[in-house]
């Protein structure tokens, strides 16, 4: 290996180690599967890659040559059915099309099927077979290579915009797959431009394909996020909602009646929520949401939940309740913060004054646990009679099942 050749192999080990470093340190920060399959992929693709370079071989010349050949001859093939698998998971609903699933299952699963056999051939092999044996693992891979090519070009035809960006990577990985085979079984008449280009589609592969990687999972993300379906939350105030706040409301009604405690479901309804929506635009309730959101959790606390049982009703859980002193404090708060006026910016930049009107409601469990939508539905129609001077009160007396 020749000085320049060596620069080039090692330029790219330094790139793919630099790109695995990074993976590492975004799934031990983020805790994502996502990034720790991306530094999956990396490691053991590029170690793959790393081994046809011949780099290894130099840097550690006591390595057994039988090793080198068998983990050449099985570690790509394994790296094609990661491949394979990692790209179903990030087509998402495109992976559920026949075509595509029927590519990407049984291209992987193949795959693994031949790097087991070609290990095993390598292994109990002669050396002078290995040569032989790293041709056809070349020509398996050149196969496979097809594979993401039309799993990408079918999920193209079904909508999916973004599997272009794969399409692109699949033809940096054949030129990728084709020189470093080359390199790996010894073809003469090739030179350091060939070398140079096998390095450059390699790191760029794989940049791209961590790029895309990253940029999918953001928007999965997203997408789960103003789903609500990322913890059950609102996506405009992160405030439980739904069947989730079901659950929490339906867990403290059982601890305070656990505890012999009372427990105060308070309901501030919002009504003048959707008042600036013709003038400021069709984000200002969510602005709206949002501060009055940061204004509630200022006037409860921390320790106590609060949820959102719809867009114009949140939801209060005071537990140990004991005498109302505490929920009546905790609405004399709610009045005086809620009711301070709110700049909401319109679209066009300008701003408007909104002035909240609400009423609020509160209901006293004294004992026992029910169904939490009954008690959350009586709440809501109490702050819906409340003129918002005063709030409308009531006592719910249940007995323990």
């Amino acid at each position: 290996m020749g000085t320049f050749e060596l620069v080039i192999w090692s330029a790219m080990l330094g790139g793919l180690a630099t790109l695995a470093i990074y993976a590492l340190v975004d799934a031990v920060l983020r805790r994502s599967i996502a990034s720790w399959r991306a530094f999956v992929f990396v490691t053991l693709t590029g170690a793959a890659c790393m081994l046809l370079t011949g780099l290894a071989q130099h840097l550690f010349p006591g390595l057994s040559l039988r090793l080198i050949h068998t983990l050449q001859n099985c570690l790509g093939l394994l790296s094609g059915a990661l491949t394979l698998r990692y790209l179903g998971l990030w087509m998402g609903p495109a992976a559920e099309d026949r075509v595509v699933q029927l590519t990407i299952r049984f291209g992987a699963l193949a795959l693994v099927v031949l790097a087991g056999t070609m290990a095993t051939l390598t292994l109990l092999s002669p050396a002078e077979r290995w040569h032989e044996l790293l041709l056809i693992t070349a020509c398996i891979n050149a196969v496979a290579v097809l594979l993401p090519a039309v799993a990408s070009s079918r999920a193209i035809v079904l909508g999916d915009r973004l599997a272009r960006g794969i399409l692109a990577a699949t033809v940096l990985l054949a030129l990728m797959v084709a020189g470093l085979y080359a390199r790996g079984l010894g073809i003469s008449g090739l030179g350091n431009a060939v070398w140079l280009l096998t390095a450059l589609c390699t790191v760029t592969f794989f940049m791209l394909g961590t790029y895309l990687g990253i940029r999918r999972d953001r928007v999965n993300r997203r997408l789960e996020r103003l789903a609500g379906l990322a913890q059950g939350d609102d996506p405009a105030t992160g405030l439980p909602k739904g069947s989730v706040l079901l659950s929490k409301v339906d867990d403290a009604l059982w601890r305070a009646a656990r505890k012999n405690q009372e427990c105060t479901v308070i309901c501030l309804h919002l009504r003048n929520l959707y008042e600036l929506a013709d003038i400021a635009g069709h984000n200002a309730d969510q602005q709206i949401l949002s501060a009055m959101r940061a204004r509630m959790r200022r006037a409860v606390g921390f320790r106590h939940l609060i949820g959102l049982y719809h867009p114009r009703c949140f939801v209060i859980i005071v537990s140990a309740a004991a005498h109302n002193i505490l929920a009546e404090r905790t609405m004399q708060r709610l009045r005086h913060m809620m009711s301070k006026p709110l700049a909401v910016s319109a679209l066009d930049g300008t701003s408007h004054h909104f002035i909240p009107r609400f009423g609020i409601g509160s209901l006293t469990v004294t004992a026992g646990h029910t169904d939490p939508a009954t008690i959350l539905d009586e709440a809501e129609r109490l702050s819906r009679d409340s003129d918002g001077a005063a709030a409308n009160r009531a006592t719910l007396d249940i007995a323990l099942p």
